[in-house]
């Protein structure tokens, strides 16, 4: 005698689960990546004297600005 067993689609609900989740986690992932990027050049941007980043064309006003355009542009 044969036993059939069925999981009426299980496996596919599951495996929409799974690459909701890993989508949602690399979308997650990037954002973390992102952000350090933004606080990273914050930091090193606001270490610099007035000259320095008048050297480089940058007012110490515009630094967030600065800063958001490389992380997220």
């Amino acid at each position: 005698m044969a036993t059939t067993y069925t999981n009426g689609g299980l496996d596919v609900g599951l495996n929409a689960d799974r690459a909701f989740f890993h989508r949602t986690f690399e979308q997650l992932r990037a954002a973390f990546a992102r952000h350090k990027v933004y606080r990273s050049t914050v930091n090193e941007l606001s270490a610099l004297s007035d000259r320095s980043l008048g050297d480089l064309g940058i007012t110490r006003g515009a630094i967030k600005r600065v800063a958001r355009e490389t992380a997220y542009d």
